[in-house]
């Protein structure tokens, strides 16, 4: 109702890009519970649950990026040696990013409420991380120049000094 209410989906009648949702939990910590026979059990508490879109079929279908995000073991080799890392952090990640009114439609899920599709970028579409760090690079860049303080996500700058991250930063834009 959230995502309705803000806009950043709409109803739609039909399209054959439908794809189903699922229900997962969400895991919060590990506790320990006593089963039948008297006996402690570690267990994973359930916090709630979480929508998640399964995009398999779309995902199939399209064209994967050229930039893709680094490995994690490429990440730790660059970050070796480096003193200070600076981690920027977005509030609503790909839903910043608009969808070409053309391409809205294969983003169609189906829930108990009705059928659906994406204004803005949904989570679990292949190339939605990559396109997510390179649009925010860029806005980032802007208020940079502007002088207007942000928190950014899903990319991380680092260097030996505060000085020699804003270089690296100034690189990557």
């Amino acid at each position: 109702m959230k995502l309705l209410d803000t806009g950043i989906i709409y109803p739609i009648a039909d399209s054959p890009w439908v794809s189903p949702i699922h229900c997962v939990p969400k895991k919060g910590g590990i506790t320990a519970v006593t089963n039948e026979n008297d006996e402690l059990v570690l267990t994973r508490t359930i916090t709630g649950w979480r929508v998640c879109i399964d995009y398999r079929k779309l995902n199939e279908a399209t064209v994967k990026d050229h930039f893709p995000l680094p490995f994690m073991d490429q990440m730790l080799e660059r970050l070796a040696g480096n003193k200070y890392f600076c981690f920027l952090d977005g509030f609503t990640r790909h839903f910043q990013i608009p969808i070409e009114p053309n391409d809205q439609e294969k983003t169609t899920f189906t829930c108990p409420f009705g059928t659906y599709a994406y204004r803005r970028m949904p989570f679990g579409l292949c190339n939605a991380p990559a396109i997510f760090q390179r649009c925010m690079l860029a806005i980032f860049h802007d208020m940079i120049e502007e002088s207007v303080e942000v928190f950014m996500d899903d990319f991380s700058v680092f260097g030996n000094s505060f000085d020699t991250c804003l270089n690296n930063l100034d690189k990557m834009l």
